[in-house]
Order: C-alpha cells, then structure tokens, then sequence
C-alpha cells in the first residue's frame, strides 16, 4: 500500500534487512525499485494534479476510464481511444494517458483471458492462441496479424465491451474515497511541533 509518506520516493531504513537471515530475497530486492518507479511517474503526477485544483471525483474518472481502456485487448488501440475520450468528455489528458500507458503489462496479460472469456460467451471452440505467436505474427506485418488473428481479436474486443462499463463504474466508485482522502491530506495545513 503506497502512502502519502512514501513519496518521498526513500525507503525507511531498517536495522536488518528483512529476509530470512538479513538476506534480502529478489521479491523482496525488486519490490523497492517497482515502488520507487510506481511513485515517481505514477502517484507523485497524479498528486500533483490534487494539488492543482483537480477534483477528486474527476480524477478518479479518468484513472478508472484509463486503467480499463488500457487494458483494452486490442494492441495498438488504447493511446487513440483514450485521447478521443479525454477530448469528448473533457477528462484530464495527462491523467489518462499517463495510467493508461502504465496499463501496458496488464493490457498484454490479458488479452487470452478476454478470448477466453469472448469464445465462453458465444459458446465457440477455443482457438489455439498464444502471447508469442501473435508477436511473431505482428513481426510479419500488422495486417497479417490481423487477418490471421481477426477472431480473437473479435471474441476479445466482444469481452471487453462486455466487462468495460461495470469496470468503469466500480473503478470510479472505488478510486473516488481514495483521491478524496488524499486531496484532503494535501490540503490539510501542516500541524506545528
């Protein structure tokens, strides 16, 4: 859990380092750097758009719209489609494009889940698909990829039509208290010792 006395961006410094025997495992040697990263080009942009005067119910939106726009299982589709919304509804452009571009490993781990869940839905056989053959696939040529791929492509696109607007809602109804807490903290005055 990030809070707001980790933007720091430092690590609070420890006797022993945790791990058996003071030995630091690689989950554990990793997860400082992702945290670092997380608040450097994440949560620090999207504090500093509370402090400017954004709402906390507006930036929620566009986090939520962002994460599952960029998670759409459609490569090469989530930049375009996220700039029309931010321009259609007047939603933060920074905000959106900097958590949809964050988005990008997610967008990549479930574009089979959402074939998956397209095929379950239309009650077709499963297609044979796989990360790195659509990435050979694509190395020969967007519009081969596309041809070959078309049905997932379609049973994915049909998922995500599907799950997108809930995920939108719940995102928002979720994200809203939390941007709410930090916004107030940011405008708390600092207490004197």
């Amino acid at each position: 859990m990030i809070s707001l006395a980790d933007f720091s961006g430092f690590a609070p410094l420890r006797a022993t380092p945790p791990g058996q025997n003071g030995i630091l495992t690689r989950a554990q040697s990793l997860k400082t750097p992702v945290k670092n990263w997380l608040n450097r080009w994440l949560v620090e942009p999207l504090l500093a758009l509370l402090r400017q005067g954004i709402s906390p119910r507006r930036l929620a939106l566009c986090v939520a719209v962002a994460i599952v726009i960029g998670n759409i299982p459609i490569l090469g589709v989530s930049t375009i489609l996220c700039t029309f919304i931010a321009l259609i509804f007047r939603l933060n452009f920074p905000a959106i494009q900097l958590v949809q571009a964050a988005m990008a490993p997610t967008q990549i781990l479930l574009i089979i889940p959402f074939v998956r869940l397209g095929e379950w839905i239309l009650r077709v056989p499963p297609q044979v698909v796989s990360i790195k053959a659509a990435l050979t696939l694509m190395s020969q040529g967007v519009w081969q990829a596309i041809v070959v791929l078309r049905d997932a492509i379609f049973h994915a696109g049909l998922a995500w039509t599907l799950i997108a607007p809930f995920a939108v809602y719940l995102l928002h109804r979720l994200l809203t208290p939390v941007f709410e807490r930090m916004a107030a903290q940011i405008r708390r005055p600092p207490t004197e010792a």
